[in-house]
């Protein structure tokens, strides 16, 4: 490994090898998975904290891994966005993985939970420090490979789920692969600042953006290619729920912007554009109008997740001209506080689950007294998926809603207000049912303190992080590939 000038300590490899040597161990010693995973939780938190302050001190950072230097030279890669979402996961992965402890508790210790959640942990930290395709590539895979079977553990209905999951991602990995291999054939390269550098609108260029946009859609579920998505979230493990949700699919995401904005955005026509800003459109509306027709609280959640993806992909149409930052930041802001909210609302449901033994809402009326704790965090955490103040969804929606009308966009704006009302609505309606006066109501059973204070946890993040939306906005200017500032409607 060799690092760039400025960065003395390889805190962006040590962010993969950690995770990577525990999972790693917990499969060769599985009474040790709950110790592997604790550790790995006070770990990297750490660890992504010394790479921002790397990042903050010095700039973007790269490491030419094994000496390698040049086209095909496996490189990491860390810039502000990055960073961010390292953090991002850092921070999820920690509370999902202290809650998992009061989830899989005594006996259950012991299942391969916790080496695939670490691998699963290794292979998101790699995807986000990738700097060339064909390694994006690998790192897909191996999440594929770490998430699936994740997915797959209860048995029953979650098999059939991971198995379209499975397909699903192997599909969506084909055409990105294809995607890869027209790019190496046509510029000699896989690095993508070589790649940007390069880009000409040639066939091979179009059809490959094609090949892996398609990919990526099919993986990060935007509709209509969610179909996979909430039969695989609803049935899986909560503490998993949580993670395909916050972090898994932003994975694919994140690829998917930074092909966009720094590989092809001299090939990636203002119509395309705006495909993915109607697809995000439609995603918000017909996902937000399903989880309203739920009957369980995990399908609720797993079709609000379906609609709050759509918001992240208005950043295409908005991403032009002078409000391109504003845009950008507030696509990435409203990732960041979905992973928190989200994360936390998969974990509420399985504490209703553990409490109550269902998550059917009709089930679920009148125990609002007993399960009051994982009932306010519910409401914390929606707070952001509402997009109220002072919420981070508010300010990410905030600063989407100003892109839009500096632009004159204003349809954007009539989505994302109907947006706020439904998820408003299928909000509302869990909390009324849970507080509603029930004559004889289901007795609940304790729900471990580690689920309950990991979910509180992160609905107080998501919640509070309006407050502090300056820190991570700033923080994405470092290696952005768009320019302006952050622009109000009215004073440009």
């Amino acid at each position: 490994m060799t690092p760039a000038a400025g960065a003395p300590f390889p805190w962006a490899v040590m962010l993969i090898a950690a995770p990577l040597l525990t999972g790693t161990l917990a499969f060769c010693w599985r009474r040790a998975g709950p110790a592997l995973g604790g550790g790995t939780a006070l770990l990297i938190p750490a660890l992504a904290a010394g790479l921002l302050h790397q990042v903050l001190a010095a700039g973007p950072q790269r490491y030419a891994l094994g000496g390698w230097t040049g086209e095909l030279g496996p490189n990491l890669y860390a810039d502000g966005l990055s960073v961010l979402m390292l953090a991002m996961t850092a921070l999820v992965g920690a509370l999902v993985t202290f809650s998992a402890r009061g989830y899989y508790r005594q006996g259950e210790s012991g299942t391969l939970f916790w080496p695939l959640w670490l691998l699963l942990w290794a292979a998101l930290n790699a995807l986000f420090l990738a700097a060339d395709a064909f390694n994006l590539y690998v790192t897909l895979e191996l999440l594929a490979l770490s998430a699936v079977p994740l997915a797959a553990l209860p048995g029953g209905p979650a098999l059939g789920a991971a198995l379209r999951y499975l397909l699903t991602s192997l599909l969506g990995s084909l055409c990105y692969l294809l995607g890869v291999g027209l790019l190496y054939a046509a510029f000699a390269t896989v690095d993508l600042e070589l790649l940007g550098r390069a880009m000409v609108p040639i066939p091979a260029a179009k059809v490959a953006l094609a090949l892996m946009t398609v990919g990526l859609l099919l993986k990060t579920a935007l509709f209509p290619l969610h179909f996979w998505l909430p039969p695989a979230h609803a049935n899986a493990p909560a503490p998993v729920s949580a993670a395909l949700s916050a972090l898994v699919v932003k994975a694919s995401f994140y690829l998917l912007v930074r092909l966009w904005f720094q590989v092809f955005p001299g090939v990636a026509i203002p119509a395309l554009a705006n495909l993915l800003g109607a697809l995000g459109a439609a995603a918000v509306l017909w996902g937000s109008l399903q989880a309203c027709r739920q009957e369980r609280l995990k399908l609720l959640v797993a079709y609000s997740t379906v609609a709050q993806l759509g918001y992240l992909f208005l950043l295409f149409p908005l991403a032009q001209g002078p409000t391109a930052y504003t845009a950008w930041s507030g696509a990435m802001l409203f990732a960041v506080s979905h992973a928190f909210g989200k994360s936390a609302m998969f974990l509420t449901a399985g504490s209703v689950m553990h409490a109550a033994g269902h998550d059917r809402l009709a089930g679920l009326a009148g125990l609002g007294r007993q399960l009051t704790m994982p009932l306010v965090v519910f409401a914390l955490a929606a707070v952001g998926i509402i997009g109220l103040p002072p919420s981070g969804g508010f300010m990410a929606k905030w600063l989407l809603l100003n892109a839009a009308l500096v632009q004159g966009q204003w349809w954007w704006v009539v989505v994302m207000a109907a947006g706020s009302l439904l998820a408003a609505t299928y909000v509302i309606r869990v909390l009324v049912l849970a507080f509603r006066d029930e004559p004889n109501p289901t007795v609940c059973h304790p729900v471990p303190a580690t689920m309950q204070w990991s979910a509180l946890t992160l609905a107080l993040l998501a919640f509070g992080l309006g407050l502090l939306a300056g820190y991570p906005v700033g923080l994405l200017e470092i290696g952005a590939p768009v320019g302006g500032a952050v622009l109000n409607w009215g004073h440009p």
